[in-house]
């Protein structure tokens, strides 16, 4: 029979391990979750060498379970967070059903023990409120289109996007291309207001709107613009509003002008435009 040893005080660490991704990191979770580990659904080295005193009846040291996982395939993964209201089989059905038919974090540095202090206006409010859309058609380069909302703090002013920003987004985007529209969005509030869809009740020769799984972001190619420009704008400081607006702006420009980088967006959704040829 074994012995179970434990490490030295500050040597133990805890570490999440998953066996590869997909449909196996799926069971794996499933198996966490239903030994108990229903709160991260993750499995340590403490977990795992719990089971296998369970099953077992052995004790084993923290560091041969490690060695052991790595052996059978595992390795130590940071585990992604996803809501509980999601719909697994209609986010499948979407992807296999709907869509057809629709057809990288900066960090500050500084030295040791001396924290950046960034110099801003003590006063002032506000914030800015984007609106964005990528077009994207089979053989053709992909175009983004964008709007601002900002918000000054004023008593009185919108602090958002209303149903008629949106729709004017829609308006201008179709004038543009000059073409049909196929508007997938997600399920924001404002996106399902009754005036958008009256609208596009009203434009149906040249509009169709279509909703996106609830819970599912991964599915938008739009969020991946957001994380561009969020990385783009790391190492600013800005010292008002007008000044992020500029910014905003600026950046935004400039992935407009990279249509690679819009492409990409629609890639790593996993979603493509390419028509199945007919059995």
């Amino acid at each position: 029979m074994g012995r179970r040893r434990c490490c030295p005080r500050g040597r133990c660490r805890r570490r999440s391990y998953r066996h590869g991704s997909g449909a196996a990191g799926d069971r794996a979770s499933a198996r966490a979750a239903g030994l108990g580990y229903d709160e991260d659904q993750c499995w340590t080295l403490a977990r795992v060498n719990t089971l296998i005193g369970r099953l077992f009846h052995i004790g084993y040291p923290i560091e041969g379970v490690g060695k052991l996982l790595h052996r059978h395939g595992c390795s130590v993964r940071v585990p992604v967070r996803r809501a509980l209201e999601r719909d697994e089989e209609a986010i499948a059905a979407w992807e296999a059903e709907v869509w057809p038919v629709v057809k990288a974090p900066r960090r500050t540095w500084a030295p040791v023990g001396a924290r950046p202090v960034v110099t801003v206006r003590g006063k002032g409010s506000g914030r800015v409120n984007m609106a964005g859309v990528v077009a994207y058609r089979d053989g053709e380069r992909p175009h983004l289109f964008y709007r601002l909302h900002i918000y000054r703090g004023r008593k009185g002013e919108p602090k958002s996007f209303s149903w008629i920003d949106y729709r004017d987004l829609i308006v201008a985007t179709h004038q543009y291309l000059g073409a049909p529209l196929v508007w997938c969005w997600d399920n924001l509030n404002m996106h399902l207001a009754g005036q958008l869809a009256d609208f596009a009740a009203e434009n149906a020769e040249w509009l169709r709107i279509v909703q996106l799984p609830a819970y599912a972001p991964e599915l938008n190619p739009v969020e991946g613009i957001w994380s561009l420009l969020r990385r783009a704008l790391a190492n600013f400081a800005v010292a008002d509003l007008p000044g992020l607006v500029r910014i905003v702006k600026r950046k935004l420009k400039e992935i407009q002008y990279r249509p690679h980088l819009l492409t990409g967006c629609l890639t790593q959704t996993g979603l493509t435009l390419e028509t199945p040829a007919n059995p």
